[in-house]
């Protein structure tokens, strides 16, 4: 017997012989088992289908930048995604408004009544991409929304720069609107139609504490969006700085200000008018870099006016002044 466990051993310490290895049973059963089927390349993370796919979705807007679940799941949306309007009244309104929109998404054996089928012809005038789509994969494009059979597909705003509107050839006296802290899309579509009507250049939001361009300021807007540029600043203050380096005189909008809107004189020069928030007002670095600080006289009993109508008001009188 010990002659055969010499011979044994022999054999597990590498002998070239032929033959099965002593042991090794377990691991040829285990061998013939198999990993199951082959992932496909595109669900294989290394591969360059997949990345390819995932970079698709990204650009298309599937990705958790649309449902504003983006890095931290804060929620909001960064500027610059893409958004899905849902619900068929919403639908419809957006679509009347003239909405920019690159697909909509219709359930499967939808209800058709009025709305639907404007907003099947609408989209067909307009040559959108209609994608009839599960109720399922609804719900999950429009993050649990009451969508009723029916979304739209809003694409990334593209936003201008602020020195885009420091041009000594653009037409008229350049007059720019710049908010700071408005937060409310319905304030910034108000705003952005009270400068189209009085003759504005632009309007300047920042990347951060501010609003961007939602479905809702472009529907609030009434079609001005589409007239008027708005320009991303990643900074207010340093924007500021540089407009007035440019020429321009910053007026700030506020209550307690140095001049009644009524005896502005500084109406016919280059003007960035700064539009602060209804609760907060400016911000105190914004309010320091402005060259005036302008109110507009009111009844003792209204404290405050919406900022849509502040700006819409200022806008007017600033207007008037130029056309005299």
């Amino acid at each position: 017997m010990a002659g055969n466990s010499q011979r044994r051993g022999a054999v597990r310490k590498g002998s070239s012989k032929k033959g099965a290895t002593v042991g090794s049973g377990g691991q040829r059963r285990r061998g013939l088992e198999g990993k199951g089927p082959t992932p496909k390349a595109a669900d294989r993370p290394q591969h360059k289908a997949h990345k390819m796919a995932k970079a698709a979705a990204k650009r298309a807007g599937t990705g958790p930048s649309r449902t504003g679940q983006g890095r931290g799941g804060s929620g909001r949306k960064p500027k610059g995604s893409s958004e899905i309007v849902a619900g068929r009244n919403s639908v419809v309104e957006a679509l009347r408004a003239d909405i920019p929109v690159t697909t909509m998404y219709v359930a499967g054996r939808i209800d058709a009544d009025d709305r639907v089928r404007e907003a099947l012809k609408t989209a067909t005038e307009r040559g959108i991409a209609i994608l009839e789509t599960p109720r399922g994969e609804l719900d999950r494009l429009t993050d649990g929304a009451v969508h009723q059979g029916l979304a739209l597909q809003v694409p990334p705003y593209e936003y201008a720069h602020p020195s885009d509107f420091i041009d000594p050839e653009a037409p008229g006296i350049p007059l720019v609107v710049a908010l700071d802290g408005i937060t409310d899309p319905r304030n910034l579509g108000a705003i952005i139609r009270s400068v189209a009507a009085f003759g504005g250049h632009g309007v300047v939001v920042t990347e951060r504490r501010s609003v961007g361009m939602t479905a809702s300021a472009w529907k609030t807007s009434a079609g001005a969006a589409a007239r008027v540029p708005v320009a991303l600043a990643p900074n207010l203050t340093r924007a500021l700085e540089e407009y007035r380096k440019a020429g321009f005189f910053v007026l700030g909008l506020d209550m307690d200000g140095d001049v009644a809107l009524p005896d502005l004189e500084l109406a016919t020069e280059p003007l960035v008018v700064v539009v602060g928030s209804e609760g907060k007002g400016l911000s105190r670095l914004v309010g320091e870099t402005c060259d005036q600080i302008v109110s507009i006289p009111m009844s003792s009993a209204v404290e405050s006016l919406n900022a849509g109508i502040a700006t819409g008001v200022t806008l007017y009188e600033i207007a008037r002044r130029r056309a005299a």
